[in-house]
């Protein structure tokens, strides 16, 4: 597969590092960011790029040159006139002929490419791949909007620096990595100027296409500005970049919802109208996020096969979780969730979800799906929950397990708990013990 970088931007934000020097060159420890991507790429099996560069694109050219120092071929190709990102790419319409990879050039990042790679080959007729995330700033980033399939049904582009105040979103960022096939270029006009978010995405979607995100949590992080430049060099000397990688096993706090993240009367009935965050889960989570575990939700929400509440209501509430969770700079990696019940009789309820299902806890159904999306290491992983069921599923899973007195505060008499059970106040403090 070949690859594309997008190395045009002026990187203005970056105020006086960019004014003589292009900003895929500006340098994270002691190479230049554009060098870490071609490093990546090398790795994966790439041999031929193509360099798009603009502003200040001879020093990029004369840096890399033929690329023959890191052993791939670069090409270069420089715009006289900005044309925006999908602008640029026109150019390759004659010089690529099957699916490439594309990285924006102000991204530093360590992918596991041979795994999005496989999940693009999985997804037959994708006119493209788009590798997005949960990050700590989605209210100033591009959202992407996704059916449970993980088909891209929207776009949520920021008409101006930041998205208003009052948007509800799954916080997930278009991390500026995808991959192509070559019909992306007939949605693109030729010496027209264009971008891929504004512009040919929506063009896709509304001709039929198909386009899908590949969630992931490894480390993808704009240096677009000062702020940003400055936490990406501190990742990067203190490897955090690298292990985050999902060739390697990663760590997970599994949550609960009901109980231990927001506040319920225990009747599995949470609608949207009184969902409500208790007030510590912000900073507790935040503590997860800053260390090298992953903050996994996994729920069981049977209200939806009783005919309680419909999948819709539970997605709103999931991004109602997440925008107040995203304005305090504070994420989730996923969220799992059953919606089925296996007992009848209910009078709205849907017959198709009325199963015994090998998802709804204790069966530990959602911890098996994350170990495969995620790689989780089980033995150095948590879970942290407010009912015996939680503990029952923590065991079955392998997992260490800590109780929390709110929601149920294991009164729910449904499973035997051991009697050296930790049980703390809060999730808070259920996550200062392990941290």
């Amino acid at each position: 597969m070949d690859a594309v970088i997008l190395a045009g931007g002026k990187g203005e934000r970056l105020g006086r590092l960019t004014s003589n020097t292009p900003k895929p060159l500006i340098k994270i420890g002691n190479k230049p960011l554009l060098e870490h991507q071609i490093f990546l790429l090398k790795r994966s099996g790439v041999k031929n790029l193509w360099i798009l560069s603009g502003h200040l694109g001879d020093q990029i050219e004369d840096y890399f040159e033929d690329g023959e120092r890191w052993g791939l071929r670069i090409h270069h190709l420089t715009e006289a006139v900005p044309l925006g990102t999908a602008g640029a790419m026109k150019q390759l319409e004659l010089l690529v002929k099957d699916d490439f990879v594309l990285f924006s050039g102000d991204v530093m990042l360590d992918i596991d490419l041979y795994r999005l790679t496989k999940f693009h080959k999985a997804h037959k007729g994708s006119v493209a791949t788009i590798v997005v995330h949960p990050n700590d700033h989605p209210f100033d980033s591009d959202l992407v909007e996704t059916d449970t399939n993980n088909q891209v049904i929207s776009f949520l582009v920021r008409k101006d620096k930041v998205h208003p105040k009052s948007l509800l979103f799954k916080n997930l960022t278009n991390a500026g990595i995808f991959i192509f096939s070559p019909e992306i270029f007939k949605y693109i006009k030729k010496k027209e100027k264009s971008d891929l978010e504004k512009d040919i995405f929506e063009a896709v979607l509304k001709s039929g296409g198909k386009i899908f995100a590949y969630n992931t949590p490894e480390y993808l992080k704009d240096v677009g500005t000062i702020a940003r430049l400055k936490r990406v060099r501190a990742d990067y000397s203190s490897g955090k970049i690298t292990r985050l990688n999902l060739k390697n096993k990663r760590k997970a706090i599994f949550l609960d919802r009901d109980g231990t993240i927001n506040e319920h009367d225990g009747t599995h009935n949470v609608r949207f109208s009184s969902f409500k965050l208790y007030p510590f889960t912000a900073q507790a989570i935040k503590k997860i996020n800053k260390s090298d575990f992953l903050a996994i939700v996994i729920t069981n929400q049977p209200a939806i096969a009783k005919g309680f509440i419909r999948v819709e209501e539970l997605d709103r509430i999931h991004k109602k979780m997440e925008t107040e969770l995203g304005r305090e700079g504070i994420k989730v990696d996923a969220i799992y969730y059953c919606p089925h019940h296996p007992e009848k009789g209910f009078y709205r309820e849907l017959a198709e979800l009325k199963i015994n299902c090998s998802c709804r806890k204790p069966k530990i159904g959602m911890i098996r799906q994350a170990v495969r999306d995620f790689n989780i290491d089980l033995n150095s992983s948590y879970f942290i929950g407010d009912s015996t069921v939680d503990a029952e599923c923590a065991k079955r899973a392998g997992l260490k397990f800590i109780a929390v007195e709110t929601g149920y505060g294991l009164s729910d008499g449904r499973y035997a708990v051991p009697e050296d059970t930790v049980v703390t106040r809060n999730l808070y403090r259920a996550v200062s013990m392990l941290l």
